[in-house]
């Protein structure tokens, strides 16, 4: 076990023993704790001074997604680059920041860093199953100086399964459907006096709806998902009110995913097609937790909340690299595709990649909140360590002329990348909430110390028997400043404004001075009124320096992965609007609609060059890739006592995925789509429902991105019929 992992062990059984100690002095029950979401009493959604959305378990009900991506399409300045069609590895951005992996944004679970290793290795090979969440919370602008590292885009936080506070609750969720989808769902739970507990199961499945050439074979993945929380509550007669929280959580996933698409010869001929030098890719993950929460309130306007927290995940992206001597790159996919459609064919080298990682992220965090006559204080730290250690391999196969692979060469764990990407990082922060009458002020700084390094032993080593051959330090600091207004006009209209520095760590192996910088604007308006909501904000960011990270799936050859390029000034500048009106909302029957709109235009501000594959060379006013100008969701239901039908959907401009100026090569654009999903619900009792999903319903045809120079195809039309039991 590496030092790093044995000191945080060390430091969560610490944690964790101080928490059960206070626990056990015999103090009265808290309301809720709040440290795990961002809106709540402490913060409303309605009075948040920046861009603020959050999902309710309402909403998550109407669809039943299990993709993040879908989930959050409703929410405007969120993009999404689909991949896999199941969003099992998600690319989200927000307001400009790029999409690949969400490593440009804070994605949290009640709210601890969810990302394997944030600072070390922010790219989300690792994603907290959205189906089994119960709202999920979406902040951007000023307010996020609470949040990090990443501090310009915005925050996601995904509130987990809540222990039921009656003394017994729970749910069973059963589907199934086209291409092999399957998915239980069932949790259960309650609340005595003073203890409480829940229990949850997710598991979900599907064949795929990709055919791989000459030997067919599963192209879809099989995924688990496991919770448990305890909490002990204090008696109802002490002192002060505490409550502690132990949350576990395991998670695993095999999926059969590749890298690599198709030609635009044969995404038109057969879009749903796999090569068969893609045959052995699957993808194998696992991922534990803990977390321990504590809060105690001293008082009515004081408490102070604490989480300890550990994560471990493991996951090996078996998967091919090269075909024919080329990278994917650099004519793998072109070699893969003649080799397929040649009627004479013998046989051809694939290098297949174990792209085997281990990953780490601990640490401890805590915030005071303190509220006085017309101040509402939070002083916030955190200690956080985190960690990648690849240990990869080359195995060599051959594809006869019958399209099976079989090895000729099995590669020696260790002799492809063989290093440790480290990193340490203690955050603080403080934020004041000012209020004069109907005028807010809060203003906030944060401060980031964080230490990087690199351990690399090249490929000649692969016991780690000798010193590594690179050993990269790096430490840098941040002063994160905002400020931010509202004014309450009346009970309707709020206006607000407010101002950030946005940052983002540099990766270990960079030199000082790289890490990302940006200053962030915004301003709107929130109206709501009865059946009426509504929000309007106009942002603009100023990036002094843009990252961006080198990474298998945005198309780097492995040389080059894990390599941060610098695209130095970037403006970034949009609108943002959502509106949501329920038509005859007091009738037996309503029609609530809903609709989202998100205007973006980004382009460099300088001359560079990179070998990052979507960048390039770069020329002044070159526009950003992967992010369309225009984004569109609009959702009509219509809903009686015992039945709903919602049709939602959503509308993506085009979008280019080389940096570029005016009309977009075709060999370069995604064409502008539109996708509708449909979902009806028919509710037998109150316990109980049948439901009917299907997504794109009209079967659209669309490309999803253009990694490695290959094109990949959107999932087609895709129907679910489940079956709900509540009690």
């Amino acid at each position: 076990m590496s030092q790093v992992k044995t000191q945080g062990l060390t430091l969560l059984a610490t944690a964790m023993l101080a928490a059960f100690s206070a626990q056990a002095q015999e103090v009265a029950q808290p309301a809720e704790i709040e440290q795990i979401t961002i809106f709540g009493s402490r913060n409303p959604l309605d009075t948040t001074p920046g861009s603020a959305h959050q999902i309710t378990q309402e909403e998550i009900d109407t669809f039943k997604y299990s993709d993040i991506m879908r989930t959050v399409a409703s929410i405007p300045g969120v993009y999404i680059q689909e991949e896999d069609g199941y969003g099992l590895r998600p690319n989200i951005g927000m307001r400009g920041t790029g999409q690949n992996r969400s490593e440009k944004v804070t994605i949290m679970e009640d709210g601890v860093l969810a990302a394997p290793a944030p600072y070390a290795s922010p790219a989300a090979y690792y994603f907290p199953t959205s189906g089994r969440m119960q709202s999920v919370e979406v902040l951007k602008g000023s307010s996020t100086v609470k949040y990090g590292p990443r501090t310009t885009g915005g925050v996601l936080n995904m509130l987990s399964r809540q222990i039921p506070q009656q003394e017994l609750a729970g749910k069973l969720d059963v589907a199934a459907g086209q291409d092999g989808f399957g998915k239980i769902h069932a949790y259960a739970g309650g609340q005595s006096d003073r203890v409480g507990a829940v229990a949850e199961v997710y598991r979900y499945q599907a064949d795929g709806f990709r055919d791989i050439n000459g030997v067919g074979g599963d192209t879809g993945f099989v995924k688990n998902d496991a919770l448990a929380k305890i909490s002990f509550d204090s008696a109802k007669d002490a002192k002060y009110q505490q409550r502690v929280e132990l949350k576990l959580k395991y998670a695993d996933e095999v999926s059969n995913e590749t890298y690599m698409g198709l030609t635009d010869a044969d995404y038109q001929a057969t879009p749903y097609m796999r090569y068969s030098a893609s045959q052995k890719d699957e993808m194998t993950t696992e991922h534990k937790q803990i977390q321990l929460n504590h809060i105690i309130d001293f008082s009515d306007s004081v408490s102070l909340g604490t989480t300890a927290y550990y994560n471990d995940f493991h996951r090996n992206w078996y998967k091919t690299s090269k075909v024919g001597g080329s990278s994917l790159s650099s004519g793998g996919i072109d070699n893969a595709a003649a080799f397929d459609a040649d009627a004479n064919r013998t046989s051809i080298d694939v290098d297949v990649k174990a792209n085997n990682r281990d990953y780490l992220s601990q640490g401890i965090q805590t915030e005071l909140y303190w509220m006085l006559e017309n101040h509402e204080l939070a002083f916030g730290a955190r200690y956080h360590e985190d960690e990648m250690d690849r240990y990869q391999w080359v195995d060599i196969y051959e594809l006869n002329a019958n399209q099976v692979m079989t090895r000729t060469e099995s590669g020696i764990p260790g002799t492809d990348s063989n290093r440790i990407d480290s990193a340490k990082a203690l955050a603080l922060y403080i934020q004041d909430q000012i209020s004069f009458g109907n005028f807010d002020i809060t203003a906030g700084i944060r401060y980031e110390d964080v230490e990087t390094n690199r351990l690399d032993w090249g490929k000649t080593d692969p016991g780690r028997d000798n010193a590594p051959s690179k050993d990269v330090s790096n430490s840098f600091s941040a002063v994160l400043p905002s400020l931010s207004a509202t004014y309450q006009i009346n009970d309707e209209l709020l206006v607000l404004a407010g101002v950030q520095k946005g940052f983002a760590p540099a990766a270990p192996g960079n030199t000082e001075g790289t890490e990302e910088e940006s200053w962030n604007y915004e301003a709107g308006f929130r109206y709501n009124r009865a059946a009426l909501n509504s929000e309007l904000i106009a942002f603009y960011g100023d990036y002094s320096n843009m990252h961006g990270d080198c990474t298998a799936s945005n198309g780097c050859d492995d040389d080059n992965i894990g390599n941060q390029y610098n695209g130095g000034e970037v403006d970034v500048k949009g609108v943002e609007l959502s509106l949501g009106y329920d038509f005859n909302q007091k009738g037996e029957i309503n029609f609530p609609v809903k609709l989202a709109y998100t205007y973006t235009s980004a382009e460099f501000g300088n001359d560079f060059v990179s070998d990052f594959e979507s960048w390039g060379e770069v020329s002044k006013g070159d526009k950003l890739t992967y992010l369309p100008e225009n984004q569109l969701y609009v959702s009509a239901a219509v809903q009686a006592e015992s039945w709903q039908v919602t049709l939602a959907g959503r509308y993506t401009s085009d979008m280019r995925t080389k940096a570029g100026q005016g009309d977009i090569p075709s060999d370069e654009l995604i064409e502008s789509k539109t996708i509708f999903d449909l979902s009806a619900r028919y509710f037998i009792n109150d316990a109980s429902e049948v439901y009917l999903n299907v997504d794109n319903l009209f079967d659209e045809e669309y490309i999803t991105t253009r990694v490695h120079g290959s094109v990949f195809a959107g999932k087609p039309q895709s129907a679910t019929l489940g079956y709900t039991y509540k009690f």
